[in-house]
């Protein structure tokens, strides 16, 4: 099948990232995606956005190119309460949030303390998704990750980027297969996200498909092959 959307996405906004916001949507329409989301990182990440960025975001088309936009922001989760890096008068600004923890603004514990701060963060109810949990920059326990992400209707990721060899992170594939595999088992839905900081990238799944392929995932628990079912599950 074809994938026609991606959600997680970056432009020059967030510091380390080489396209613009008509660049991005212009590659999705050239690609064939119906739904663009461009996610820029939360001010906690060096070289990121300021949230007067968010506020604004009430200029930008939602459609471009014949590609409807979702505006929104990747949050950092930041330490083992789960506390994210803005807030609620800030998530009303975006159309979709994004959480993930990321080294360069983390406060790590044990595996339990690390798995308790993403359990936080996929039950803060602004959270739509969690970016790359399988790409092994906090050790973590999957099996009530996933049983949390089905309890709220909020979509783990399979992040096609964190899979790249140059990148060195050994254990992305193999978590990442547990995660699908635990999700196949529990019947939950995944997302998979390009990641994409530049326009050439954006759906490009190549790291994440083989793994669908190996653990017998189903196509229709793929959220990127039905569109309006993206939406409804995370009621956007």
């Amino acid at each position: 099948m074809t994938p026609l959307l991606d959600l997680h996405t970056h432009t020059i906004a967030s510091g380390h990232a080489y396209s613009t916001i008509q660049e991005m949507a212009q590659a999705a329409a050239d690609k064939g995606l119906q739904i663009l989301g461009i996610t820029e990182h939360a001010p906690a990440l060096p070289g990121a956005c300021n949230a007067i960025y968010f506020r604004n975001l009430h200029v930008v088309p939602r459609q471009m190119y014949g590609v409807q936009l979702l505006m929104g922001v990747e949050l950092n989760i930041l330490d083992t309460t789960g506390r994210l890096d803005l807030d609620e008068k800030h998530y009303r600004c975006c159309d979709i949030r994004i959480a993930g923890i990321h080294s360069l603004c983390w406060q790590g514990g044990t595996r339990q303390q690390n798995t308790d701060a993403m359990l936080a963060a996929i039950h803060n109810p602004w959270t739509h998704i969690i970016s790359h949990p399988g790409d092994g920059t906090a050790e973590l326990d999957f099996e009530p990750i996933v049983r949390a992400a089905r309890d709220t209707q909020t979509l783990l990721e399979i992040n096609s980027s964190s899979m790249i060899p140059l990148r060195h992170k050994e254990v992305a594939r193999p978590n990442n297969l547990e995660i699908l595999r635990l999700c196949r088992q529990m019947d939950v839905p995944v997302i998979l996200g390009s990641d994409a900081h530049i326009s050439f990238s954006i759906a490009d799944y190549r790291y994440a498909l083989p793994l669908l392929a190996e653990t017998l995932f189903p196509d229709e628990l793929v959220l990127n092959y039905w569109p309006q079912q993206a939406l409804e599950y995370m009621r956007i």
